[in-house]
């Protein structure tokens, strides 16, 4: 009896548990904002009805179009009030983001209504389906937009299908494929959402014009209230990406007033962290300030998770300006937040995101180390560390462990100093193992979407064949001239078949294009940072540890400078510069007996108007010191000097005197030769890619000459202005 009772408990317990995170959820839930479709037809024919009035009690209005569809913003538990003269009020309350049906005046079916009606159903189906899959399974939702396609029989539908399918390609960061399908939906179907969310890709895709010109061409009147607020957030977006700040001000001002005046509280607080964000960019901190203070504010009272995302971006805001204490305390709350959160909803948040535990255990640990408050910097960045460790998160490790590395250094303990670093350079190799595995399933991935993009235009295209044959058959009477007219329609269908594979195949030869540089700038050849840290072993034997710590100093400072540019195709070529002075000095510091070196730069070149891809010079000095130089018995030169060729042209010569490269293969060991080999046709693999990519841009020769007995080796490398 008494095991029956405690049983019982539990089980009472259990529901309670489970009743309270449920109501936790619900609330999180119902704070959200989300657009719900429908639609109003007649029962039996299933004829649309338009002109119906929608609207959510006390929010959003809107009425169905000609084809008896409506799509109207809401939150769970708003009731929609759906009248029309024809029939009477329906009252629908939201549970869900599922499609509303809403069927009234049963009249006389026929069988060609009932079989309407089934296919609409099905197609409806499938839709939904697509979008249920959105988040979690691309390919799966890709499949079923084609099924409804093939189930489509109104441009209405063709509409809706692609529609979704550029939400799919959205999702995925396949910016290019959700354009063109976008533009799709919009040929059959002008809709002012669909015109936003095209709007929008542009602006994700870095077409900024373009973004604006689509935003310019929406008919604004015709917006409803919230549509209203997203197009001036959106033309704001636009300008803050293009750093024209006041009048990314002005337009989110427009929107934020919208949305105070029609109380959209979610949108009032992410405007006024915007208008915060630009005035911090103009330099404007005391109206930055006030505008992220409401922002804060606003925040606290909605979820758990935006109150999380504010907090992180104010703290941002005052790291930016060095108000380091205020940061430490708003990361502080905020890791207090996502500890509650991540309870709360039984969930992890995602690496990607700016709110993880780890990286906010980071930046705390980087705020106390920007006060030279070492001691309490170092517990936050290993507790980063074992964060980032727990979550697989490679990048914030590296961050982490490489700042705890100099904040060791800075507190005087070099020991810790030098072995955090030895950890810091295998987590970069871990690094790099990872973003190869990620470029091959990043490839994969575009392959597979390509493939069923292509399953999609060809049963586009096959409809097309079937519809001009069925036409063939009803019109006999027509027969010679639809023949033509069919004819004609395929040649056209052809030739924009063709267009579209020309651009297929050119946005997959640009994709493998920036795969292959990832690649290639990944395949950095490790040899320099061992041989460097070596050199900071022999100093530390030799009790010089200052010296040893000046050249780690360098070393770091050059290593995160690569870091930083290492996505980047092209850098400035001043930038450039800066990197090859600290590499030299590097060089020259461990062999200053053998070789003096000079760079200059010719008073008539315009270094900011050229642009150049980043270390593409560093192996060819490293092979003029290391292969060249360091062999030479008396002290070599090495000469770096840029010059004026045109005035679309500069060159760029290295030139040593030392023992040239026969006498140094001579030398070299059969896996120095195998390195020096593989580094030379990586180098060689970029100029050829950035070349085919921006029109011959870089052009590389490399000459032996010969002065006397010595032999030296001359490089050349030919720079294009933009």
């Amino acid at each position: 009896m008494n095991v029956f009772i405690k049983y019982i408990l539990f089980f009472a317990l259990l529901s309670q548990t489970h009743y309270l995170y449920s109501q936790n959820n619900e609330t999180e839930q119902n704070n959200t904002e989300f657009t719900v479709r429908g639609s109003v037809v007649e029962v039996d024919t299933y004829n649309p009805i338009a002109d119906v009035s929608i609207s959510v009690n006390g929010g959003e209005y809107t009425r169905t179009n000609s084809a008896g569809d409506f799509r109207i913003l809401v939150k769970v538990g708003d009731e929609l009030i759906i009248r029309h003269k024809d029939f009477g009020t329906v009252y629908h309350t939201i549970k869900n983001a599922e499609r509303i049906e809403v069927e009234v005046h049963p009249e006389v079916g026929s069988r060609a209504s009932t079989k309407r009606r089934l296919n609409t159903k099905q197609f409806n189906n499938l839709i939904d389906s697509a979008e249920a899959y959105l988040k979690t399974d691309a390919e799966k939702s890709i499949q079923f937009i084609t099924e409804a396609l093939s189930q489509s029989y109104s441009v209405k539908q063709n509409s809706e299908a692609y529609e979704v399918l550029a939400d799919i390609y959205m999702k995925w960061k396949q910016y290019d494929l959700a354009i063109s399908n976008y533009r799709i939906s919009l040929q059959n179907n002008t809709l002012n959402e669909v015109e936003l969310k095209l709007a929008n890709a542009y602006f994700k895709n870095k077409a900024y014009d373009e973004s604006l010109k689509t935003f310019n061409e929406i008919t604004y009147n015709s917006l409803s209230k919230y549509q209203k607020i997203i197009y001036h957030e959106g033309i704001g977006d636009v300008y803050m990406k293009t750093k024209t700040y006041n009048s990314a001000i002005q337009s989110y001002k427009k929107g934020l007033d919208l949305a105070v005046k029609h109380l959209i509280k979610p949108k009032v607080t992410d405007l006024n962290s915007k208008i915060g964000q630009a005035y911090n960019e103009t330099g404007k901190l005391k109206e930055a300030n006030s505008y992220f203070e409401n922002s804060l504010n606003l925040a606290s009272q909605e979820n758990k998770k935006r109150a999380i995302e504010e907090k992180v971006k104010v703290a941002d805001f005052q790291n930016d300006n060095q108000a380091y204490g205020t940061e430490i305390q708003l990361r502080k709350e905020a890791l207090e937040f996502i500890e509650d959160y991540e309870k709360d909803t039984d969930s992890i948040v995602e690496n990607e995101s700016a709110i993880t535990p780890q990286k906010q255990n980071y930046k705390i640990g980087n705020a106390y180390y920007l006060q030279k408050d070492y001691t309490n910097a170092i517990p936050y960045l290993e507790k980063s560390i074992e964060e980032a460790e727990n979550n697989e998160d490679l990048v914030v490790k590296k961050d982490a462990i490489r700042k705890l590395s100099e904040t060791h250094r800075d507190a005087g303990n070099y020991d810790k100093a030098l072995e955090t670093y030895k950890s810091y350079q295998e987590t970069v190799d871990a690094l790099y193992a990872k973003m190869e595995q990620e470029i091959t399933q990043a490839s994969r991935f575009s392959k597979s979407i390509s493939e069923k993009q292509n399953r999609i235009t060809s049963l586009e295209s096959d409809r097309a064949l079937t519809q001009s044959n069925y036409q063939l058959t009803v019109e006999q009477s027509k027969r010679q001239k639809l023949v033509i007219y069919s004819l004609f329609g395929g040649l056209l269908l052809l030739l924009v078949t063709a267009y579209l594979m020309y651009k297929y195949i050119k946005q997959q030869k640009l994709a493998n294009n920036l795969l292959a540089l990832k690649s290639l700038r990944s395949q950095m050849n490790p040899h320099f940072i061992f041989n460097a840290l070596n050199s900071v072993n022999s100093f530390i034997a030799s009790h010089d540890e200052r010296t040893a710590n000046k050249y780690l100093s360098d070393f770091s400072q050059l290593m995160r400078s690569v870091l930083e540019n290492s996505e980047e195709d092209f850098i400035p070529l001043e930038k450039e510069i800066e990197l090859l002075e600290l590499y030299t000095q590097l060089e020259h510091f461990r062999f200053k007996d053998k070789f003096e070196y000079q760079i200059t730069v010719d008073d008539d070149v315009k270094i900011n108007d050229f642009q150049i891809p980043p270390m593409l010079l560093q192996p060819y000095i490293e092979n003029a010191v290391w292969h060249g130089l360091r062999y030479k018995e008396d002290k070599g030169h090495l000469n770096i000097n840029i010059a004026t060729k045109s005035n679309d042209e500069i060159t760029i010569s290295i030139v040593d005197d030392g023992i040239g490269r026969k006498k140094s293969k001579a030398l070299k060991t059969e896996n120095q030769k195998k390195q020096n080999s593989k580094g030379m046709n990586n180098i060689k693999k970029r100029v050829d890619i950035l070349n085919e990519m921006y029109k011959d841009k870089v052009d590389v020769y490399i000459d032996d000459y010969q002065d006397e007995d010595d032999t030296g080796t001359k490089v050349v490398v030919t720079l294009k202005k933009d």
